[in-house]
């Protein structure tokens, strides 16, 4: 009997990246009813920003173990179980969660589930493919993490005005099992071919060797202040608008501060893969440190304008948010390529620990210096977001160091 049809490369790549989009449904429903919940349970920006930032720290404490375990089984496998532990612990925030110390628990749970999906399911996908497809594949990947924190905002926004907020995290729950069978249906349809003759060159959990690829590492940390930079602001910017257009509600012309986040969120699909683009045709090194600086010199004007005309601020905030994400799909890839396909795993572990340990970091740190800064008022915000810059700049520095070291890479595109 015939088996189940084998996906075109294409149809692979579609469907892997819609399931990632569909499990990431809960991704942004906290920071998008942050304003909510803030008051509901009396949370204090700090607390916030533990709450917001746990998720990443979930995410950076499983990603060692779950995606490096990828060099030894098929991803498929443990891409499958998180996205079901995804759904999980949503399901588990909308039926227990009421308070500070339990929303840490499921959000925790949440960013244990992100660090079994996101990294193994690139790893799946990259196993199926090779040559050009490879490389078009990982931007496409990682472009649609982009579409998913969109939707997410979007959708939690939308649900808050109908329903109340458990229902939101319980409904959102249910884009887990979508994925779970669609992309369950891809990677079984397109099974792994065969493990490469030359089998990793290190124990599990030995990351010795991925230390020493310095043009990985290089990328490995551009991607942390990169991720500093995205998460703090993904975490904050509902906060910020609300906070700027509570001066001035009239000036908001009908868009509520949902939709515009859905926006700058959006916007991170077209801008990735532009900055992959140029990163192909003038060099990833130099694309990555140009559209890092910028960004850098636009968080710190972002965070100026809070007292500006709201329509002013909306159109700031939406060229930012293109910076923030230029660079994405560039530095993954050059992680990615730098890796032996064999320890290919171990690096993307790494990618993932050190590059969501930033994740981590920013929301908490945009948190605590807001309220370090409470009585500067407005000024409070342009800290906070300078704060963040002066993070973000650590990447191109990072960059630089490793290329001086002059280590050749491992192998890969350039």
């Amino acid at each position: 009997m015939a088996g189940p049809a084998r996906p075109s490369d294409r149809l692979l790549i579609a469907a892997l990246c819609l399931a990632e989009v569909l499990g990431m449904l809960g991704i942004s429903t906290f920071p998008s009813l942050l304003p909510t919940l803030a008051a509901t349970w009396n949370l204090s920006n700090a607390d916030a920003g533990w709450i917001n930032g746990v998720y990443f720290a979930g995410l950076t404490a499983a990603a060692p173990l779950l995606v490096a375990t990828t060099d030894r089984v098929d991803a498929r496998r443990i891409y499958l179980c998180a996205t079901a532990l995804g759904g999980l612990s949503l399901f588990g925030f909308a039926v227990f969660a009421e308070g500070f110390w339990t929303a840490m628990l499921f959000r925790g749970l949440g960013g244990v589930a992100l660090a079994g999906s996101y990294m193994p399911g690139l790893k799946a996908l990259t196993d199926r493919l090779s040559g050009t497809r490879e490389a078009r594949a990982v931007a496409f990947y990682t472009s649609s993490f982009g579409i998913g924190v969109s939707l997410s905002f979007l959708v939690s926004g939308a649900l808050e005005g109908v329903v109340a907020w458990p229902w939101v995290f319980g409904l959102l729950a249910l884009g887990a099992p979508i994925s779970l069978a669609l992309a369950g249906w891809a990677l079984t349809a397109r099974p792994a071919p065969p493990a490469p003759t030359a089998k990793p060159d290190h124990r599990l959990l030995d990351f010795r060797p991925v230390f020493r690829n310095r043009e990985a590492l290089g990328y490995i940390l551009a991607y942390s202040a990169h991720n500093w930079e995205l998460f703090a602001l993904r975490g904050w910017l509902v906060a910020y608008l609300a906070h700027a257009l509570h001066r001035a509600p009239e000036e908001a012309g009908g868009l509520g501060v949902t939709l515009i986040v859905t926006v700058v969120s959006l916007s991170a699909v077209p801008a990735s893969i532009l900055g992959g683009e140029l990163a192909l045709r003038f060099g990833r090194r130099r694309v990555v440190g140009v559209v890092m600086t910028a960004s850098a010199v636009l968080a710190v004007t972002v965070g100026l304008a809070a007292s500006a005309p709201f329509p002013w601020l909306v159109a700031l905030v939406l060229v930012y948010g293109l910076f923030v994400s230029m660079d994405s799909a560039a530095i993954t890839t050059g992680s990615v390529t730098a890796a032996p396909r064999a320890g290919r795993g171990a690096v993307m572990a790494m990618h993932s620990f050190i590059g969501f340990a930033g994740a981590f970091a920013g929301p908490l740190a945009f948190g605590l210096v807001l309220d370090l800064a409470a009585g500067l008022g407005d000024a409070a915000w342009t800290v906070a977001f300078a704060v963040i810059a002066a993070g973000l700049l650590l990447g191109p520095l990072a960059l630089h160091l490793c290329r001086r070291v002059g280590v050749a890479p491992a192998g890969g595109l350039r």
